[in-house]
């Protein structure tokens, strides 16, 4: 069976950087399933196992393009910072959700100066170029249940809480 839409595709992958440091892997947590075509991977990524099958390995360098966009200079910020609690210790590399225009963004402190808060609401892997080294674990079709639910059922999927 090949890789298509309202297909379940287990992998098993190593995200890097162009240095070759791991970014992520599913390495000792699993494979990770998705339902191909739902939205749940990068393009560049998704369009890669596109066809494949069960077995195949494969080596897949994305674009930011295809992966989460370029830098986008008009996200980074400075924020008063007297909106941040006066206990909390605020350093360079620090991670918060913040409530932005787009929904729900992750904002991580880039500068820190006596009155205000420089952050970026840039996805940290925004403007790199990734490097997936996949495994094709299984490839089946998705249930009725899991395409209208949007997620995977079962080992490698999310589960409900």
């Amino acid at each position: 069976m090949q890789v298509g839409d309202k297909k379940v595709v287990t992998i098993d992958y190593t995200l890097t950087d162009p240095a070759g440091k791991v970014i992520d892997s599913s390495k000792g947590r699993g494979p990770l399933a998705y339902i191909h075509g739902g939205g749940g991977l990068i393009p560049g990524l998704e369009s890669a196992l596109a066809g494949k099958v069960k077995g195949d390995a494969l080596q897949v360098d994305v674009a930011p393009e295809q992966a989460y966009g370029h830098r986008d200079a008009t996200l980074v910020e400075a924020v008063p910072r007297d909106r941040f609690p006066k206990e909390m210790a605020i350093t360079v590399g620090m991670q918060f959700q913040a409530h932005t225009p787009q929904g729900h963004r992750v904002v991580t402190v880039v500068g820190v100066e006596t009155d205000t808060v420089k952050v970026d609401a840039n996805h940290p892997l925004a403007g790199v170029p990734l490097h997936f080294d996949v495994t094709i674990v299984d490839v089946r079709e998705a249930t009725t249940e899991e395409i209208s639910h949007g997620h995977v059922h079962g080992p490698g999927g999310h589960h409900h809480h």
